[in-house]
This record gives C-alpha cells, sequence and structure tokens, in this order.
C-alpha cells in the first residue's frame, strides 16, 4: 500500500475519532453521561491533539 494512501486513512480515522470526543463533550456537558468539569478540559485537549492529528496526516497524504 502506497505511504500516502496510509497518511490518509489515518488522517481519516483521525477525524472520525475527533467527531466521536466531540460528541461525548456534548453528552456529558447536557448531563447525559457522568463527568465534570475536568473530564470536559481533558477531551477537550485530547479534541485539539486529533483535530491537529487529521490536518497533519491529510497534509501529508498529498506531498510525495
Amino acid at each position: 500500500m502506497p505511504q500516502s494512501s496510509v497518511y490518509a486513512l489515518l488522517g481519516l480515522l483521525s477525524f472520525v475519532l475527533a467527531l466521536w470526543v466531540a460528541r461525548l463533550v456534548v453528552r456529558i456537558q447536557r448531563g447525559e453521561l457522568p463527568g465534570g468539569d475536568l473530564w470536559v478540559l481533558y477531551l477537550r485537549i485530547l479534541l485539539g491533539f486529533l483535530f491537529a492529528a487529521a490536518i497533519v496526516y491529510g497534509y501529508r497524504s498529498f506531498s510525495p
């Protein structure tokens, strides 16, 4: 499998995980899931890293 395809798949996986974490944050803030402000902060930091990874992998998949 070409290296650019691997980076593209990793970028898509990172983006899907970021969407899932964002949904968790919203559900915790609504009170549907247990957790407090500290969990929301932790998940938002994780969300930032996942978005950054998705951007980097997506950019890397286009370069040779």
